[in-house]
């Protein structure tokens, strides 16, 4: 038996649990990282006077850096390791975030900002890849999505700091925090092992082997044969070039994950990103609008929980593609709301969807491409969804000229996220149950 079907077999173990909690950690931390961003805005606007082009800037250059990253570590990582590139991109943004914390003026944190955004983009599609490598097949979309939850941790862990550290220590605190992940690389380097499908995929069969052997331990089921060369793919095409995306059977699938991440990627930075400075300019005090923040972020969580329960029942496109136009419906009506109650019930419902979508896609991206392809295309799908996140504080920095105009910025991420549903639905395919092997056209 080779080794993809060894693990695509697999049962779920201890070890499984612990790579997906090692990872899960830097993941909180990135979500960390751009949450205290969106705390620390509102404080920065005062502080340094700056104009609402400005801030939507900083935010931007963020998602400028994670664009590069994004497709940069994402390539890199098909041609020498899921590893060495997750602990790089880990380090790169842990000392990105502590230099935040040390700028001195605007143009000192767009640079910081910018090395962040770099780290943080190449981290995620190296890091979904790796767990969707050693994720059992009936099991992959919840761990993804689990995956995927830690980031609704890291957001309620930023939601927190910021209310409760900010106010009395300072906006600089909450960044020295955040750079814990340049101290925890050390560990993951140590605590994870090379993705066993790419060593296959390089004619590493006997280090494949004995980690698989170990995860087949760990399971309590006897370590397989040593595969030959003629059970795996050793021989077969090694490389992918970016042209490939857009030929064969490839096309369709990466115009649908361009379009899915290019839109929930700019509803999710246009709406979250601003959303304590809308609420504060909309007429509310800013310890409302944390309140109000911190009771969306923890609705990201059964958001999360609700998507990894129904993406290996019922499937991934099906489920995708309800959470976004139900995402779709509570924008309009949290657009709309005016009442205390009336924007916790809307808002908690957009984050509750809109997340669990996150945690969907982020399953189903790495399913589209074959092992040799798959880290960089997630990556440059990654990238694109990067540039609808630099547009979007933009775009709502422009639109949002006062409170009359929330309803309208609403109805517009109303507008963006419906059609992204629709083009699931149209353009999409279901991976449910199937190997890496089959979705991936290997």
């Amino acid at each position: 038996m080779g080794i993809t079907k060894r693990l695509g077999e697999m049962p779920l173990s201890a070890w499984h649990w612990r790579l997906l909690a090692i990872i899960a950690v830097g993941w909180a931390f990135d979500a960390m990282d751009t949450g205290i961003v969106s705390f620390v805005l509102p404080k920065l606007m005062g502080l340094w006077n700056l104009s609402g082009a400005q801030m939507g800037f900083i935010g931007s250059i963020g998602l400028v850096g994670m664009a590069i990253g994004a497709a940069l570590a994402g390539s890199l990582a098909d041609s020498m390791g899921r590893k060495k590139l997750l602990a790089a991109t880990m380090l790169i943004y842990g000392l990105g975030t502590g230099g935040c914390g040390l700028a001195w003026n605007y143009e000192s944190l767009l640079f910081f900002r910018f090395i962040v955004g770099f780290g943080l983009g190449g981290q995620v599609p190296v890091a979904v890849t790796l767990m969707s490598e050693y994720s059992p097949d009936k099991y992959r979309g919840r761990m993804i999505v689990l995956l995927e939850s830690s980031w609704a941790i890291g957001w309620l862990a930023a939601a927190v700091i910021s209310y409760l550290v900010i106010p009395q220590y300072g906006w600089q605190i909450a960044f020295f925090i955040g750079a814990f992940p340049a101290l925890w690389v050390i560990y993951v380097w140590k605590a994870i092992p090379e993705s066993a499908l790419y060593l296959v995929k390089k004619g590493k069969l006997q280090e494949a082997h004995d980690i698989v052997c170990e995860i087949e331990r760990s399971a309590g089921i006897p370590c397989g044969a040593m595969p030959t060369a003629g059970e795996t793919n050793v021989g077969k095409k090694t490389s992918f070039a970016f042209s490939q995306l857009f030929t064969g059977v490839y096309l369709k699938k990466t115009i649908c994950l361009w379009i899915l991440w290019f839109g929930l990627v700019f509803s999710y930075y246009g709406i979250f990103m601003w959303l304590p400075t809308m609420l504060v300019k909309a007429g509310h005090s800013m310890v409302q609008s944390f309140s109000f923040v911190m009771w969306m972020t923890g609705a990201q969580i059964p958001g999360y929980f609700t998507a990894a329960l129904l993406v290996d029942k019922i499937g991934r496109k099906p489920t995708l593609a309800s959470f976004l136009i139900l995402c779709a419906g509570s924008a309009y009506f949290f657009g709309h709301a005016t009442t205390w109650n009336e924007i916790l019930l809307w808002g908690c419902l957009m984050s509750f969807f809109n997340l669990g979508a996150w945690g969907l896609m982020y399953t189903y991206t790495p399913e589209m491409y074959p092992t040799e392809a798959r880290a960089s295309g997630t990556g440059w799908a990654g990238a694109c969804g990067r540039i609808g996140g630099i547009l979007a504080p933009i775009v709502v920095g422009m639109m949002f000229t006062g409170p009359d105009k929330f309803s309208l910025v609403f109805a517009m991420f109303t507008g963006v996220l419906v059609i992204i549903g629709l083009n699931v639905l149209v353009l999409g395919e279901e991976t449910m149950n199937k190997s890496l092997e089959e979705t991936g056209g290997e």
